[in-house]
């Protein structure tokens, strides 16, 4: 069925990472605006009713899965994200964006920053709060990336579509 609905690929993660960020977000973001479990997003904003994105997606899940070292947290002053690096995954980033060229908003065409955001619409003074109780007994960690997955945007919830697990991912 045709949509008009944008797509949104985020990165899946492992089980444990997934439950990790999803409980802090549960904890830290308002309930109220809370449409979503934690994630990684890859890109914001791709036409869903072209067979050309599930190919796409299909072709660039032919690829190991990926250490992704979680390297700090940040205040992003009404909200915090944990910051990530993966040299890999700006890699395939690249490579999907090279592919996907024609049909990228501005947002993104830009070198992916990759994060995970477990509070946002708060205020200045609780986005400090929480940043600091996240920090305190913080220390670098590593997870792994097993595939990309598929959303619709429907102006506030996502609605999965598919995940495409990467080739040596035991989901």
């Amino acid at each position: 069925m045709p949509t008009s609905a944008p797509l949104i690929v985020t990165v899946k993660l492992d089980k444990q990472a997934q439950e990790y960020f999803a409980a802090l977000r549960q904890k830290h973001f308002p309930a109220h605006c809370n449409y979503m479990e934690a994630h990684l997003t890859f890109f914001h904003k791709l036409p869903a009713n072209l067979d050309v994105m599930d190919a796409t997606l299909k072709k660039f899940a032919e690829h190991g899965t990926m250490d992704l070292e979680v390297t700090g947290i940040r205040n992003i002053g009404n909200g915090n994200v944990f910051t990530l690096a993966s040299v890999e995954l700006g890699h395939l980033h690249k490579a999907m964006q090279q592919s996907l060229g024609k049909y990228l908003i501005t947002q993104d065409r830009k070198k992916l920053w990759p994060h995970i955001t477990v509070q946002n619409k708060v205020t200045a003074f609780k986005a400090k709060q929480t940043t600091e109780l996240l920090l305190d007994n913080f220390k670098p960690f590593t997870i792994k990336a097993i595939g990309l997955t598929s959303w619709l945007y429907l102006k506030g919830p996502w609605q999965h579509q598919k995940d495409y697990l990467f080739n040596n991912s035991l989901a």
